[in-house]
């Protein structure tokens, strides 16, 4: 209860802060029609596109809109146990002591800090692109005592990982928000060891009943499509969670 209360407090001021430098929301300066980075092939931009997507297509798939730190105390919803089932996502994972993790799009950490003493010999690097996040996570990670979760600022094209360091790359409904996933990922390939595994946790695409934005949703088809791009070998789909795919993905000799 009292660290519910702390970090409510901590966003408020986050949140005013932000507001204060930065009064203007990013989206009021997109631009219908234009391409920002990447090659011409690799996406396409729609001026008429879906209100919960940014219009940037990559591969068939129009990338959805990212939550904002705003958002961060819904990330630490009491239902959100009951729902996502972090517990049994985490077994799936069959980590070592001395696993290094990184958990990009780690928002508050709701994942990081639960698998921090999962790998006591280990590390959890907490990737974000958002500072207000770090922010966050470094509150946290000293009321949680967790001294190896280490939060690192990434950009929309970089996870910020040094080469061959991680056993596993987590990302938890965050992938489908990712403004560049093809470098995003050729990043976190790099950052891979050899023979280290990527997991994606999102939601069931192939489900259209589950209460969640389409675009907010992948598939498996999708998914296994878009690490081949990159040289990840599909492994296996885990589906003991009421509503998400658990997939993995390893890091094979096809990218360099």
């Amino acid at each position: 209860m009292i660290k519910t209360f702390l970090l409510r407090g901590f966003l408020v001021i986050v949140s005013a802060l932000s507001l204060l430098l930065n009064p203007f929301p990013a989206e009021a300066f997109s631009f219908a029609g234009q391409t920002l980075g990447g090659a011409p092939e690799t996406y396409q931009q729609r001026s008429l596109h879906h209100p919960d997507g940014i219009g940037k297509v990559y591969m068939g798939r129009e990338i959805a809109q990212v939550m904002g730190h705003q958002g961060a105390e819904w990330l630490e919803r009491s239902s959100r146990g009951i729902e996502e089932q972090p517990e049994a996502a985490i077994a799936a994972l069959n980590l070592k002591p001395t696993s290094v993790v990184a958990d990009i799009g780690a928002g508050t950490g709701y994942f990081s800090f639960r698998i921090s003493p999962k790998v006591p010999e280990g590390k959890v690097l907490a990737v974000d692109v958002q500072p207000e996040m770090i922010d966050i996570l470094n509150f946290l990670k000293t009321e949680n005592q967790a001294d190896n979760v280490e939060p690192i600022l990434g950009s929309v094209t970089d996870p910020n990982l040094p080469a061959n360091t991680v056993d596993l790359a987590l990302m938890v409904d965050a992938y489908h928000e990712f403004e560049y996933p093809k470098e995003m990922m050729e990043g976190i390939f790099t950052a891979l060891k050899p023979g280290g595994q990527v997991v994606l946790i999102e939601y069931r695409g192939e489900n259209p009943l589950i209460p969640i934005k389409g675009l907010h949703k992948m598939s498996q088809k999708q998914v296994k499509k878009e690490m081949q791009a990159v040289g990840l070998l599909w492994q296996e789909t885990q589906d003991p969670l009421p509503q998400q795919h658990i997939m993995v993905f390893q890091k094979t000799a096809l990218v360099d």
